[in-house]
């Protein structure tokens, strides 16, 4: 044994130069492979953690590509609505706080709801006539009882009077899945026909009687109703999601009419909240007869 290797052979290393470089390179493969193999199980781990992830995320790509509804624009008379919103609606008590309703104010174009001769007085602070005895809400009222539905995108609300179809053109801005019911069956048809040519193409109509509901669509976010009730009309109840509300004036011709919102807690329990007094058309049908 050559001097100068005593130590290595000591260590039982090897005993000459060849030996211990074959020995080094050997304990570097090791720890190549070693590294290699902890590479491989953590990008194993990692993978097995990512991919299961994915259909989530492409079920909610699918989603909000699904609430992408359309939003149609009209130009003309928009300095009208601008006007509208800031001397009518957000001037007054209780007020409308909600940007989104705001801008749904902002938007619809309310002169293309109302008969031609009243198209002057589309957007002065009154309801106006539609025909059949029934009439358009001031803007203030849309606005209001909008606003107390607290609609958010996707969820599912149900009209009750769609009249000319302007409070469902309102709804629309707000959400997709507007469903809207009206006894009068030429008006029904007309709203129909008006919602589909402006652009209002996600709004469902019908003809039928309001009071009870729509079981086939059921259950609702949210429950609109622009002609008042001299009860609260149970079916709407029972359509009425947990958490969700309903806004009605509750009250005859003959009475102090009142502007309510309901709201059903996640238990079922149910609490109203009166906001103002109005004066609506009367709702017809069965609750007359209830």
């Amino acid at each position: 044994m050559q001097p100068g290797w005593r130590c290595l052979a000591v260590a039982g290393i090897g005993c000459s130069p060849q030996r211990l470089v074959l020995s080094r390179g050997k304990a570097m493969l090791r720890r190549l492979c070693c590294r290699f193999f902890m590479t491989v199980a953590l990008l194993f781990a990692f993978w097995s953690v990512i991919l299961p992830a994915k259909p989530a995320m492409a079920a909610s790509l699918e989603e909000t590509t699904e609430l992408d509804w359309p939003h149609p624009r009209f130009p003309e008379r928009r300095a009208e609505r601008l006007s509208m919103v800031k001397t009518q609606i957000i001037s007054r008590r209780p007020s409308v706080k909600s940007a989104a309703v705001l801008e749904a104010m902002r938007q619809v174009p309310r002169h293309l709801f109302v008969p031609p001769r009243l198209q002057r007085l589309a957007y002065a602070d009154r309801p106006l006539p539609i025909g059949y005895g029934q009439t358009i809400s001031q803007p203030y009222i849309v606005a209001l009882m909008t606003a107390a539905l607290q609609v958010k995108p996707g969820m599912k609300v149900l009209e009750i009077g769609t009249g000319s179809g302007y409070q469902a053109a309102v709804l629309a801005e707000l959400t997709p899945s507007v469903f809207s019911i009206e006894i009068i069956e030429e008006l029904a048809r007309q709203a129909a026909a008006r919602l589909r040519e402006l652009g209002y193409t996600t709004v469902k109509v019908k003809a039928d009687d309001g009071y009870y509901g729509w079981p086939a669509e059921a259950p609702f976010d949210g429950i609109i109703v622009t002609c008042a009730a001299g009860h609260l009309p149970p079916p709407l109840l029972q359509q009425l999601k947990p958490e969700g509300r309903l806004v009605i004036p509750l009250g005859t011709v003959f009475q102090v009419q009142r502007l309510v919102v309901v709201h059903k807690n996640a238990a079922g329990k149910v609490f109203t909240e009166e906001l103002l007094p109005v004066v609506f058309v009367p709702m017809t049908g069965a609750v007359q007869k209830k």
